[in-house]
């Protein structure tokens, strides 16, 4: 039943969190239209919240095991999943994984390149 517990509060912060991007979706959409604001503003402030409450857990009492999992894993997690790979990356370096670090970095982003044309070019190919 102790994971039941994790697995709801995970999820309930990440419907949140899913619910809030979409809010700024909404609400930077008439902003700039030709640029992609809202999911820049999304991932600038997912990574500020993930840094201050992860840090906030680690070294104070100020945030329970129990409110991370529902903030940064749930809430951030489905506000952004960029937060959490800034996260990582700064653990990396900061654990002197300077290989794993620059590997975790250009390997995400082209990777992730690939990876989204693959799929677009598999989506032509069945359609």
């Amino acid at each position: 039943m102790k994971h039941l517990g994790a697995v709801a509060l995970v999820g309930a912060g990440g419907f949140l969190g899913s619910v809030a991007r979409y809010g700024v979706a909404l609400l930077f959409l008439p902003l700039a239209p030709g640029f992609p604001f809202s999911t820049f503003a999304v991932n600038m402030l997912g990574s500020f919240l993930i840094g201050l409450l992860s840090e906030l857990a680690v070294s104070t009492t100020l945030v329970s095991p129990e409110a991370r999992l529902f903030m940064v894993t749930g809430f951030c997690g489905g506000f952004t999943t960029f937060s959490a790979y800034m996260y990582e990356h700064a653990s990396l370096m900061k654990d002197g994984q300077l290989f794993y670090a620059g590997l975790y970095l250009f390997g995400s982003i082209a990777g992730g390149l690939i990876a989204l044309y693959s799929g677009m070019l598999f989506a032509k190919i069945w359609s």
